[in-house]
């Protein structure tokens, strides 16, 4: 077999839907929250393949043949290891504002942590974390910095005196200063301030011209009550994504989902810093050395159509690629794209994945396929939608 079917595994974070991934695949609501499907060969939570009368799960299959696995250059370049790790997302509620590092500081950054046992545990590996996520449902989210000017408007609409030195960062074009501000406000008044926000924010008339942002407000802070990144949000983009749009969250982009589902490809990495609407831990001078501090007029990732019913999102990194494959009833068999270790995830229909000899593998809405680089070019059959996910050759 050279073609598996793939079976992942489901993360029950608190924010996921009950229902979302459930619908994808055909089956009744959880009994609780599933809000990511994981596709791939991370060390958190392998998916598995078929193996004489049981399974094995991805990572030893890489890691007993890294080379027939991954391919030549793909082992060359990132060693026993898939450098991607491919998801079904489903938020039902606001994720967490978050930012990633680049390559080389992750490296630097986790070495150093590593070094010293008192160091705050900022990182758990060694490794970037750019993402792209493309919608399957209508989608929200918040991604990159609007223009400071914008939101100082918005930040004063609020109409409330101690928030001046935000508002005043904010029309000096200093965004860094404006987030470090408002992550650092004094722990004994934010859950009055965000209690003074939300009652100005109720009083916004519907049709103010920014009125979006102070919905916003009155959301997350339904959800995280007295957190700071109620306001820090409100220096994001937000972004309302229809199926099949895409947005790009490269290192230090700070971004935050907060509904829908979608099909999420990033590097294989679990390097989260927080920048609040959380619960956890947010170390502000570590946040504020890894974010990007610049304006991102067009937050959607816009993919290239290479022909009829094959769409390509390709983004400025060596560890993945992402197409969209649609196949119309009646349609011949397509060659694939992509090469080396490929993850294919149905999303509409009965698709089925094959290659020069063997055995086709079929996917359904919400399962996947993998396919290592010995597998050699594939070919899709059927009727209905794939992801695939891939090494950029």
């Amino acid at each position: 077999m050279t073609v598996y079917p793939l079976t992942g595994v489901i993360r029950p974070y608190a924010w996921g839907s009950r229902t979302a991934i459930a619908d994808l695949q055909g089956r009744p609501p959880a009994d609780g929250p599933e809000a990511e499907l994981w596709l791939g060969a991370h060390p958190g939570d392998p998916s598995t393949v078929p193996a004489g009368d049981g399974t094995v799960e991805l990572t030893k299959l890489i890691a007993d043949d890294p080379r027939g696995q991954l391919g030549g250059p793909v082992a060359e370049t990132f060693g026993a290891r898939l450098p991607y790790l491919m998801k079904v997302l489903a938020a039902d509620a606001p994720l967490s504002l978050q930012a990633h590092p680049d390559a080389a500081y992750a490296r630097e950054a986790f070495a150093r942590q590593e070094a010293d046992p008192d160091a705050p545990k900022n990182y758990t590996d060694a490794h970037h974390k750019p993402e792209m996520l493309v919608a399957l449902t209508p989608f929200e989210a918040l991604c990159g910095f609007r223009s400071p000017a914008a939101t100082a408007e918005v930040i004063a609409a609020f109409g409330l005196a101690r928030l001046g030195p935000v508002v005043t960062a904010l029309r000096a074009g200093d965004l860094s200063e404006a987030v470090r501000l408002l992550l650092s406000w004094p722990t004994d008044d934010r859950k009055a301030l965000i209690d003074d926000v939300v009652a100005a924010a109720a009083r916004v008339p519907a049709d103010h011209p920014e009125a979006d942002s102070f919905r916003l407000a009155l959301t997350l802070a339904g959800h995280y009550p007295g957190d700071p990144g109620v306001l820090v949000a409100l220096l994001l983009n937000l972004v309302r994504l229809a199926p099949g749009e895409a947005i790009w969250m490269p290192a230090g982009n700070l971004h935050a989902y907060l509904r829908g589902l979608g099909v999420e490809l990033m590097a294989a990495s679990d390097n989260v810093l927080r920048g609040g609407l959380t619960p956890k831990r947010v170390d502000v001078d570590e946040l504020l050395r890894v974010l990007r501090f610049e304006v991102l007029d067009d937050p959607l990732l816009h993919g290239a159509d290479l022909e009829p019913g094959v769409t390509a999102w390709r983004v400025p990194v060596p560890d993945f690629e992402l197409y969209r494959i649609v196949l119309a009833e009646n349609r011949p068999p397509v060659r694939l794209p992509g090469s080396g270790p490929r993850i294919i995830l149905g999303a509409v229909g009965d698709v089925h994945i094959g290659e020069d000899h063997g055995t086709p593998v079929t996917v359904h809405p919400g399962t996947a396929a993998y396919a290592p680089a010995a597998a050699g070019p594939l070919t899709a059959a059927g009727t209905g939608t794939i992801f695939l996910a891939a090494v950029p050759a």
